[in-house]
This record gives C-alpha cells, sequence and structure tokens, in this order.
C-alpha cells in the first residue's frame, strides 16, 4: 500500500492530488489548488513550497509524482512553470520523499489512451477510475492523473522484475 501525492505545477494554480494504492485498487483521499492569488513571483514559489509542505504533512505521502516541464511558446511562461516546480520538488526533498517526473503526453495516454487527450477527457476518466461522484476541478484532475500514471508505471514495474527474476530462476509462471 503507497499513498502518492500527484503535483500539476504552476505559478498561478499548482494543483495537486491524493490516492492510496492497494495492489490494482486505487482510492480516493482528497485533491484541489494551491492558488498564489499574489503578483511577486518569490512570494507566489513561497505559498507554493508552504502548501506542498503543508500537503506532505497532512496526508503523509509516500511517493511525490509531477507533470515534467514542456516546451512552451513563452518562455517567460515556461522559466515560471519551472521554477514552481523547483519549489515544489524542494518541498517533496526535504519532506523525504522520492520524486517521480511523468511528461504530460505520457499521463495522458496512461489515463485516457490518448496521449493528445483535452482537459475534459482527463477529467471524465479521473472520475471514473476513481469513482467520484462529480469531474475535479481541472488542474487537481491532472495532478490526480499524474499519481494514477505513477501506480501504473510502478505496477508494471513491478510485473517486469517479477517476470525476469521467474526467467532467471529458469520458468516463467
Amino acid at each position: 500500500m503507497a499513498i502518492i501525492l500527484g503535483i500539476d505545477p504552476g505559478s498561478r494554480i499548482t494543483g495537486y492530488g491524493v490516492i492510496r494504492q492497494s495492489g490494482r485498487q486505487l482510492a480516493y483521499l482528497g485533491s484541489g489548488c494551491i492558488r498564489t492569488k499574489v503578483d511577486d513571483l518569490p512570494s507566489r514559489l513561497r505559498l507554493i513550497y508552504a502548501g506542498i509542505c503543508e500537503l506532505i504533512a497532512q496526508f503523509q505521502p509516500d511517493v511525490f509524482a509531477i507533470e515534467q516541464v514542456f516546451m512552451a511558446k513563452n518562455a517567460d511562461s515556461a522559466l515560471k512553470l519551472g521554477q514552481a516546480r523547483g519549489a515544489a520538488i524542494v518541498a517533496a526533498v526535504n519532506g523525504g520523499l522520492p520524486v517521480f517526473e511523468y511528461a504530460a503526453r505520457q499521463v495522458k495516454q496512461t489515463v485516457v489512451g490518448n496521449g493528445g487527450a483535452d482537459k475534459s477527457q482527463v477529467q471524465h476518466m479521473v472520475r471514473n477510475l476513481l469513482k467520484l461522484p462529480a469531474n475535479p476541478q481541472a488542474d487537481a484532475a491532472d495532478a490526480l492523473a499524474i499519481a494514477i500514471t505513477h501506480c501504473h508505471v510502478s505496477q508494471n514495474a513491478l510485473q517486469i522484475s517479477s517476470t525476469r527474476l521467474n526467467l532467471v530462476r529458469g520458468r516463467l509462471r
């Protein structure tokens, strides 16, 4: 059993989602957004860091999963996003959590089955996979999708390693 904290970073809105994985079963624990309603970037980064630290204290996750930086058309936006990611990652590392990063395309492929899926498709699939009564807010849904992706990737890695172990022993179950 593991608790995964998924983060969809943003300098103004950082989505978060927390799930519990027990084998192949996923359970929703919480989600939402850290909203930074201040203008200067250093204050926004402080709020992101403090918010992530608070989530770590509240949910006691075992793993931290975050979306990788993508190439943006606007270099200034990409730099701010990178700094927001950095603040979140530092909070996780200071909390003693292992950090895993996933590309947006991989997250969409894992959750929706299409790497080019739009936000509404991600929301719909997250709702179905976690048996939620309604679609989560878009940034929170993206964060939950990142956590779900980590569960699938780690489950597949476990299956591959056990298959290799069985092959080394001379049999395949």
